[in-house]
């Protein structure tokens, strides 16, 4: 089975042209090593590494917040160019972000902000691998300083580089040693009773 990998990460504000290249850069990076991407169908910087994952002939799959692509363009103004498949959930904004992570082995970080820092609490609860797109800003930038406030234990892997091949890279080793000890596809670790 192919590599599912989530690309997260700014889908409005501000996002200087550096930042842009760097996720379709990411994209096509993804696309190179024939990993599925998959993303919340958001405008911004998943869309940017959507459109660069298709430069590379990716298989790519949005998973919208709708009910229906009606919905999809005129209620959300979420992009449909690039992808080979929509998942409409009805969901919403917030409802889809489980069903992005649940969806992936792994999750990229690029930028970020409330949303994003949504995702990635989810990741990281859900035990995910999760590489981080650094200097590209937001949520992306402080996850260092993220991990010492969580201050919480699960077995989520954490990579992080400024280049997107570097950072494929690491996250395909982390891949490969989470796969042999069997904790690359576990979901969530359940405290209590």
């Amino acid at each position: 089975m192919r590599m599912k990998v989530g690309v997260v990460g700014s889908a409005g504000g501000v996002i200087p042209d550096h930042v842009r290249e760097k996720a379709r850069e990411m994209g096509r990076c993804l696309g190179r090593h024939d990993v599925v991407v998959v993303t919340g169908s958001a405008p911004g910087l998943p869309h940017e590494a959507v459109l660069g994952a298709k430069e590379e002939d990716a298989l790519v799959i949005g998973i919208s917040p709708a009910l229906s692509f009606d919905e999809h363009r005129q209620v959300y103004g979420s992009p449909w160019e690039g992808y080979d498949v929509l998942v409409f959930t009805g969901s919403g904004l917030m409802g889809r972000e489980i069903e992005v992570i649940r969806t992936c082995d792994a999750v990229v970080v690029i930028g970020g902000r409330s949303g994003t820092l949504g995702e990635f609490a989810i990741a990281y609860d859900e035990a995910r691998l999760i590489g981080v797109l650094t200097g590209t800003g937001g949520i992306a930038d402080h996850i260092p300083e993220l991990l010492a406030v969580i201050n919480k234990e699960t077995v989520a892997a954490i990579v992080m580089d400024d280049d997107p091949e570097e950072l494929f890279g690491k996250m395909m080793t982390r891949h490969r040693e989470r796969v042999a000890r069997g904790v690359a596809f576990r979901g969530p670790i359940i405290h209590g009773g």
